[in-house]
């Protein structure tokens, strides 16, 4: 498996950043410059069946670690930082119970280990009855779209993956027809009957619910060398909606 991905910054420790579900590494562009800027070689990946990796296999998060393996090793990274939001943060936290002692530090930002009900189900079917032979613009699939998710800025985020294919019309960045039969498999739980001992610090945002108060205990018994940092005024997309902060967290943490 090859990764679509773009790497910023040519000397430094090197971190790998993982997007979350409907998401794909052109989210991060901005905050990976600017991670880059503090003396990073910051990585952005594609996740398989998002954004510009391929579409084919599994939604789960066995491959995904896998995948990240096979790109840590194609790209001669040893210990490098990980980071992941949303799914992403599954997926670190699924490699690093897998193949310890290929990291240095961890960074998850807001999700926990704990398994999640289904999500999205409305986008989704949102997203279903937008058909692409047909629509003519972006405005078009807008329209569609809003009478499933009312807030514009969940749908600019979503249709930045709407694109136009070279012979014509258009296309998805990531693969719906997989996220729509297997979004289940985004939720579960990380389970392990090892700890992960390296620093790591989960990140939440402060209107958010993904990391409540009492899911601390349960991820300091995988993570016993956890620190949890709370981004004030901001939701779920803590990198998009306060990016400063996230970054001065993140550099805080790891310097």
């Amino acid at each position: 498996m090859h990764l679509n991905f773009k790497k910023i910054g040519e000397t430094g420790p090197a971190i790998v950043i993982l997007h979350g579900v409907f998401g794909f590494l052109d989210n991060w562009l901005t905050v990976g410059k600017t991670i880059s800027d503090h003396g990073y070689q910051v990585y952005l990946v594609d996740q398989r069946n998002h954004g510009r990796s391929p579409h084919e296999g599994s939604l789960n998060y066995e491959t995904f670690a896998s995948d990240l393996k096979e790109f840590l090793a194609q790209q001669g990274l040893t210990s490098p930082v990980l980071l992941g939001h949303s799914m992403g943060g599954k997926t670190v936290m699924e490699y690093a119970v897998t193949y310890p002692g290929t990291y240095e530090t961890l960074v998850i930002a807001d999700i926990g280990p704990k398994a999640y009900p289904i999500h999205h189900r409305k986008i989704l079917a949102g997203l279903n009855t937008i058909k692409l032979e047909e629509i003519e613009n972006r405005q078009q699939a807008d329209d569609a779209l809003a009478a499933y998710e009312p807030l514009l800025p969940v749908r600019q985020f979503l249709l930045k993956n709407l694109y136009r294919k070279d012979e014509g019309g258009f296309g998805w960045r990531f693969n719906l027809p997989l996220l729509t039969n297997e979004m289940a498999n985004v939720g579960r739980e990380i389970v392990s009957e090892m700890t992960i001992d390296v620093p790591t610090m989960f990140m939440r945002g402060d209107k958010s619910d993904y990391i409540q108060d009492e899911d601390w205990e349960g991820i300091l018994k995988l993570f016993p060398n956890a620190k949890l940092e709370t981004i004030e005024n901001s939701g779920h997309w803590i990198q998009a909606e306060q990016p400063k902060a996230f970054v001065k967290a993140l550099i805080d943490f790891l310097t």
